[in-house]
């Protein structure tokens, strides 16, 4: 597992690891910044600029005051939105990756067909939601559960996020049925590495670049356990 790490590393200068990763920076910036446009769009429907209070009188910028007040909270909440934004635009970027780690580690495989957008789409998608209904049970039982919380937000991640990524590696040279009886018998193994992975994509920054760096270590980590 650490080797399969340490190959993405000495391959992360790599044009194509750079563009992805550049694409993906520029795609998570967008995405957040929208819907900071978003909130501050609805917030100044919703509430007045002025308001005036008994005993106090008219107080005024209330607009200002909310914008900066948002802002904290979006700064707060891209924390926790990096996990699934990360993982949405990773599946745009799987093929890209995955033939670049191939082409240098095992140039003797064949080509093999690339996903098409609307494809790429559907899945990301839908992997989004499932991501975001875990985290919703789990941040239940992290409320629930307060000592357990970072322990339990890892493992639910990680579980979900190596599933998602070695299955999408995998099933780019493996029909489905054998993808899941590979995953099952190196399930422990597939885990702990998302959960590794699942730590540093919690770090805002490191968000941005983590994604690219999984896809490229699940790539190895595929043909290793191949060729057990």
């Amino acid at each position: 597992m650490f080797s399969d790490f340490s190959k993405t590393l000495a391959q992360a200068g790599d044009r194509r690891f750079r563009r992805v990763i550049f694409l993906g920076i520029l795609l998570a910036f967008a995405l957040l910044a929208a819907v900071y446009g978003v909130l501050i769009l609805i917030l100044s429907l919703l509430t007045p600029d002025q308001i005036i209070l008994p005993w106090v009188g008219e107080i005024g910028g209330i607009h200002e005051v909310l914008s900066w007040a948002s802002l904290l909270i979006m700064l707060v909440l891209s924390v926790f939105l990096m996990v699934p934004v990360a993982s949405l635009f990773t599946g745009f970027f799987l093929d890209e990756v995955a033939d670049a780690v191939e082409e240098k580690h095992h140039p003797h495989l064949p080509l093999v067909r690339h996903r098409s957008l609307a494809e790429s789409t559907v899945q990301s998608l839908r992997f989004l939601g499932v991501l975001l209904a875990a985290n919703l049970i789990a941040l239940i039982f992290c409320l629930l559960l307060p000592p357990l919380a970072p322990f339990i937000g890892v493992a639910v991640n990680g579980y979900l996020l190596s599933r998602e990524y070695f299955t999408m590696v995998a099933e780019r040279r493996l029909p489905p049925e054998d993808v899941r009886a590979l995953r099952k018998q190196h399930r422990a193994s597939i885990w702990f590495a998302g959960c590794l992975m699942t730590v540093p994509l919690m770090i805002p920054l490191f968000s941005l670049v983590i994604p690219v760096l999984g896809i490229a270590t699940f790539t190895h980590m595929y043909h290793r356990l191949l060729q057990r």
